[in-house]
């Protein structure tokens, strides 16, 4: 890999993305709205509010890069950009790492604006660490970002891609404990929600917002998910074809 090369793919990815308004609003604006809208809807009873919203601090930046890297990952290849840039010197793990560095820094502008509303404005409890919740989102977004980009490759059209919302995606905010507390769950969906990433960011969220400290579980958490975004990634370059279908 070139360090040099994936920095430049970093900035053309990051100019596109400036140049994309309405990307820019899913990504940054949609997650703070929505926490707003939940806390409206529970007004009434604001412990649901403060039991659930660190979790959706997470999961809100998951779906919503998740979504993003896929769709526009296919249509790189779907429009020949993909093809022309594997021709140059550009290998295929400079390509992913470029984007994940360009998605990374749109996650941490994310992370930042949306525990910004939760804990300003909505006035969430205070996490035993701002700066390790900050980091906790930053991370739940690029597991996102690397599933998106991980499986793009098994999709052929922008459709396609969006189709592995509901597979994968779904599934993941049913079993994370969000719904319901993973300790009281059927022991073979616990032991199904344990391969999902989703689980372990959840975790990290609700213990930092539950304990006075940072409790080390929240460190095994947060190995967890980089050791599942390196992964996601990995499969991405593999896989990634030179040639569109």
């Amino acid at each position: 890999m070139n360090p040099r090369l994936v920095l430049a793919t970093a900035a053309r990815v990051g100019s596109q993305l400036r140049r994309d308004r309405r990307t820019l609003a899913l990504l940054i604006v949609v997650p703070c709205v929505l926490l707003w809208l939940f806390s409206e809807l529970f007004a009434d009873a604001p412990f649901i509010f403060q039991r659930l919203a660190p979790a959706l601090l997470g999961v809100f930046p998951f779906i919503s890069m998740f979504l993003v890297t896929s769709v526009a990952m296919v249509r790189e290849r779907t429009s020949g950009t993909l093809e022309r840039l594997l021709t140059t010197p550009l290998g295929r793990g400079d390509l992913v790492l470029g984007y994940g560095l360009a998605f990374g820094v749109l996650a941490l502008i994310q992370a930042a604006a949306a525990c910004t509303v939760a804990l300003v404005l909505l006035d969430m409890d205070q996490p035993a660490s701002v700066p390790v919740l900050v980091l906790v989102a930053v991370a739940n977004a690029l597991l996102g970002t690397a599933l998106g980009l991980g499986l793009s490759s098994l999709a052929t059209t922008e459709f396609q891609a969006v189709q592995f919302l509901p597979a994968v995606v779904l599934p993941q905010i049913l079993l994370c404990g969000l719904i319901v507390p993973t300790a009281q769950m059927a022991g073979w969906l616990d032991a199904i929600s344990r391969a999902m990433p989703l689980r372990y960011a959840v975790e990290a969220m609700t213990t930092l917002t539950g304990a006075p400290t940072v409790d080390s579980r929240v460190w095994v958490d947060l190995a967890i998910i980089g050791g599942c975004v390196v992964v996601a990634l990995a499969i991405g370059a593999t896989t990634l074809r030179r040639r569109t279908a």
